[in-house]
Order: C-alpha cells, then structure tokens, then sequence
C-alpha cells in the first residue's frame, strides 16, 4: 500500500451564503489485486469520518436535535438554523446511534407498552433513579422479563404493576427483590376503591326523591272563531242591555239579522261555542287518558307510547305521539330539585386535594358527607392515607408481592 497527495485549494470561500473549508488530505491506494477498497481516503481526527457528508461537529448536533424533538419537529428545528435535515435523516441517525450499555440498575420499573394495540405488547424497562430507559424487550412475559433479570443481577427494587406475568418474571428472576407497585397504580387502586365504596353507599348520600305531582292535560287554547264568538255576543248584549231594538243592533253591528237574532236569543256564549274550542279532532283524543295514566306511571317515552297505542289498534304516527309526550311535558314542568351528582363526580371531589376543590364542589362534599356517615369516615381515610385504606385497597385489588 502506497500513498500520494491530492493537491487541493486550501482556502475558505463563501458560496451561497455557507462557508466551505477546502482541506489537503492523503489517499491511500491498496496495491492488492483482490481488495474491493482500491483507495482510502484519509481522516481527520474530530473532523471527518468515513462516507460522511458533514463534519463530526455538525453531525453531532444534528444527533442532539434528532433525540430532543424527533423528526418533524427537529427537522424545523434545523431550518431555522441553516442545517436543514429531513424529518427521516433525523430519525436514521437516531436509528445508526449505538444502543447504550446496560449498567447495574438497583431500582427498576417495568411496564408494558402497546407494539400494535390488542395484538402484541412488549415491555419497557425504565431506570426511576437516573430518570432514562434501560432496556425495551420484544414481548410481554414473565419468561422475557426472568431472562433480563437474571444476565443483569444486582437489582434491589422492581417497580411494576399488578400484571402477574411480572410478577413471575421478577420471583424468578431476581427473587431476593423487593416488588413494589408505582404511584400511578397506587393511585388508580385507590381511586377504584373510593368509586366503589361510593357506589355502594349511594342510596344513603343521595337526597330523598321529591314529591312526584300529577300531571294534567295542557290548557287547548280557543281558536280564532271562538274567539270571535265570544266577542259578538258581548257586543250584541252590550246594546241589548242600553235598550237598542233588534233593527238598531244590526245597523250597528252590521251583521245578518238571522245571526243578531242567534245571539240575542244565548244567555252565555258557551251555547254558541261548540264542544272542542278549536273545532279540531285529533286521533288521540279517545286515549288521552290513556296516555295521562301511563305518563303518571313513569313512561314518559314517545317510542314506548306509541307501540302500546299500536298494540292497542290504534294507527297513529310516532310524530303524532312526541307532539303530545311534549306538550304534557311543557305543561308539567319537573319540580325536582338540584340535580343529583353522579357517583364518579362524587369520587373525583373526594379524591381532589382540599386546597383545589371549588366552593360549590366543597358545598357538595360537605351536604354528602352530613348525610352519609360512612362517606365522611372514606373521606377522612383518603385524605390522611390511613394503613386501613391501603390494606383495603390490597385486599381488594388482590396485588402480587407488594408489600
């Protein structure tokens, strides 16, 4: 192998607004028939590396940006200062970097992750203590997770969840352990017992059902007839009264004489009206009480309403049913009180730390707990995280190892 100097520029030029370093290197050229490397180029120490197209400093930075942000992000990143990468020249340097080595992890946390959601799940490996991931296996098994512990001894404290694979895995493993389980779980563990133990004493903090009123027929109003009706004949009583003859009415009124006679001779207006103000009839009208019993019974449902009218043998439209369902309801409003909060509200203000709940969520807490006694004793256990609460939760939650 022999060498020889490439004679080159050694000046700095602008081109484009970038600086380019010319450099003088040596390459080297193989004197063996059979080498695939005819020549080789030479490096520069901190500057240059082999098929490199940037400098190591350059190269470097790059990587930096591709780990903090990622693809797209970095790569706006990088145009904002003139060391423009695509989002996947970002992402194959993060791919071409060495995986780090794996040291001796004395607490270690273990959850799984999701490669392709209900289908394959590999576990992840995370050390709490320097806040980084340690290790990512392809599988979720207590046989993967046995086979880790064991070529990387030294772990005191493994940090899991209640899967009882890893809990296989960590006995096996690394059985002189201590298996404890992460805050995240602890905390849904307790969050599950408190809506549960809501759940349970509901009929004790909710308020008694107000008294349910009777609900009536709404009012029909008259139509534009009877109205009119009605005013005539006042009108024609009116001058009967002040002693105006039957001749005298009609040049008043302007009316047919037939009709002025009609109206003299009715005491009331009601004899001139006829039985349905608005001189309409509906289908509903021979099962309106029908209907009123059933709404006073609690089905308030139009879809329900009308497939008993049509079992009944009654043709009528489900259009036709709503529109009296809602003018029953319009004419009835609900006197019910304030509406009664549900059990996961209930179990999130008990769960909310005191200095965050808000004035009304704190009114609420404060009405629950006066009436229910055992809600007060379950908030004061979750406030304080008394020994019992924490027994109850493992009771409960049947937990694998923890202490």
């Amino acid at each position: 192998m022999h060498s020889r100097y490439e004679r080159r520029p050694s000046d700095t030029a602008i081109s484009n607004q970038q600086a380019v370093l010319h450099l003088q290197v040596r390459r080297f050229f193989c004197d063996r028939a059979d080498c695939e490397r005819r020549t080789f180029a030479e490096q520069i120490p901190g500057l240059t590396f082999r098929h490199g197209r940037c400098t190591v400093l350059l190269r470097t930075v790059r990587e930096q940006i591709a780990l903090a942000l990622g693809g797209r992000a970095g790569a706006r990143l990088t145009e904002l200062q003139a060391i423009g990468l695509g989002k996947d020249a970002l992402l194959r340097l993060i791919r071409t970097l060495p995986d780090p080595d794996v040291k001796t992890v004395r607490v270690l946390g273990v959850d799984d992750f999701a490669l392709k959601k209900g289908n394959h799940y590999g576990t992840i490996m995370i050390d709490p203590e320097e806040r980084r991931p340690v290790d990512v296996l392809p599988e979720r098994s207590a046989d993967a997770l046995a086979d880790w512990l064991t070529a990387h001894p030294g772990t005191e404290i493994i940090c899991r969840d209640r899967a009882a694979c890893y809990a296989e895995g960590a006995d096996r493993g690394a059985g002189t352990a201590t298996q404890v389980a992460d805050r995240f779980h602890l905390w849904q563990n307790l969050a599950d017992a408190t809506e549960r133990l809501v759940k349970r004493l509901r009929a004790q903090w909710e308020p008694p059902p107000a008294p349910k009123k009777e609900a009536a027929l709404p009012d029909v109003p008259e139509g534009t007839r009877t109205q009119q009706t009605r005013q005539r004949h006042a009108a024609v009583h009116a001058l009967m009264a002040k002693g105006v003859s039957h001749s005298g009415i009609v040049a008043e009124l302007r009316m047919d004489p037939k009709t002025v006679r009609k109206y003299m001779r009715a005491a009331t207006a009601d004899e001139l009206v006829s039985g349905r103000p608005t001189g309409r009839r509906s289908v509903l009208d021979e099962h309106t009480a029908y209907l009123l019993a059933r709404f006073n019974e609690g089905c308030t449902s139009s879809d329900h309403l009308h497939k008993e009218l049509v079992g009944r043998g009654l043709k009528v439209s489900e259009r036709t049913v709503r529109r009296f369902v809602r003018s029953i309801k319009q004419n009835n409003p609900s006197n019910a009180g304030p509406p009664v909060p549900k059990a996961r509200e209930v179990t999130t203000v008990v769960l909310t730390h005191p200095d965050n709940r808000t004035e009304d969520s704190r009114t609420v807490l404060k009405e629950l707990r006066d009436r229910c006694p055992a809600l007060d004793t379950a908030c004061d256990l979750d406030r304080y995280g008394s020994v019992e609460t924490i027994k109850a939760i493992k009771r409960d939650c049947q937990w694998y190892g923890a202490p």
